[in-house]
């Protein structure tokens, strides 16, 4: 993929990539590494002067200024309708998504700029290594699938998050139970007491994800989680070089139900755990007060893989920072068939015995 911003390489003029080994930019051409403050001052140098202001929402979340899109452009599938960013020149490239060409649409004026970023840890040759630990121990996975499936094509993208920073004033009731018995020469008794307990306290969050791509699915990007924030840094484009990256179609105000339903779930069963000593517990309402908080736009590194078998493609996903791996796999339907026939017969079998034993006695 062609160089993003048009770094150059300042001992051979190279087009200078992002090298997730060694977590610095790297010429491919004559190996020289740069730190990214070093290069970043370097190209700070280069750049003519320009006072462009930045446009700030309430979200204080800045708009691209020229020199920080450079070449940077959106390119979108007529398939699929996928959007990336990347530089001009990767306009013959393939969709990502859908694996049909893209084409060039615009520029990124007016698009909003990420906040942070956190980069590649690692490379593609640890995503193929995860994908074939993943087939592994997989005891309905068709045999051939393993021989016959091929990883079709290994894209390392930046995928769009909005991070949600929040405290939330928690006021929980429950209803719950004790349990007592005891016996006498004549009677078994029980005797339940009912309670109402009360929570009250708060609880803060930090940098709650949610996706902003529509491209990727909810349950597959947060299956990637969780990333570790201690790593992100302030946003700069070079690291897009050598990757793609996706643009959101999700902004922040559409994703601020999913990332309350998120810290809400969270709320419930921390203040839920903190119930104990009861034979029963039954939440009996309460009330959670979200304040204010302050939303970021990140990038996260994804490296997305996918496959093709009996005609149908399946996609699998692993997180370029931690390489945790996700996805889908087919299933047997006829070894599936046999293992539950399989174990109808021993829960028959155990039946049988059982019946024999109390006729026995």
């Amino acid at each position: 993929m062609a160089n993003v911003n048009g770094l150059k390489c300042p001992c051979c003029g190279g087009a200078i990539e992002f090298n997730s080994s060694v977590q610095k930019m790297k010429c491919p051409y004559c190996d020289t590494e740069f730190e990214m403050e070093t290069l970043k001052a370097y190209d700070d140098e280069l750049k003519s002067d320009d006072t462009t202001s930045m446009d700030w929402n309430t979200d204080n979340i800045g708009t691209w200024a020229g020199e920080d899109a450079g070449d940077l452009g959106v390119y979108v599938c007529q398939s699929c309708g996928g959007e990336i960013v990347a530089d001009e020149n990767t306009a013959a490239s393939i969709c990502p998504f859908c694996d049909n060409p893209i084409t060039f649409k615009g520029r990124l004026k007016g698009e909003l700029k990420p906040d942070y970023i956190i980069s590649f840890k690692l490379d593609k040759k640890t995503a193929k290594a995860r994908f074939a630990e993943h087939l592994k121990g997989k005891k309905l996975l068709p045999k051939v699938f393993k021989t016959e499936a091929h990883i079709d094509e290994i894209k390392g993208m930046y995928v769009p998050y909005w991070l949600f920073n929040s405290k939330l004033d928690v006021h929980m009731r429950y209803k719950a139970t004790r349990i007592r018995t005891w016996s006498d020469n004549r009677y078994n008794y029980t005797e339940t007491s009912h309670y109402a307990v009360i929570r009250e306290g708060d609880i803060a969050f930090s940098h709650v994800p949610v996706d902003g791509s529509k491209k990727m699915a909810d349950d597959l990007m947060e299956s990637l989680e969780p990333y570790d924030f201690k790593e992100a840094v302030p946003f700069q484009s070079a690291y897009f070089a050598g990757f793609y990256a996706d643009k959101y179609d999700v902004d922040a105000k559409e994703s601020i139900a999913r990332a309350n339903e998120r810290m809400r779930n969270s709320t419930e069963v921390k203040f839920r755990n903190t119930v104990t000593g009861y034979a029963s517990v039954v939440p009996d309402g309460g009330n959670i007060q979200l304040a204010k908080g302050k939303t970021h736009y990140a990038m996260y590194p994804v490296w997305i893989l996918t496959t093709t078998w009996n005609g149908e493609k399946y996609l699998f996903a692993m997180n370029g920072q931690t390489g945790k791996f996700v996805g889908d796999l087919p299933v047997d339907k006829s070894l599936m068939k046999k293992q539950f026939a399989k174990v109808m017969g021993i829960t028959t079998l155990v039946t049988y015995a059982l019946l024999a034993l109390i006729w026995f006695i």
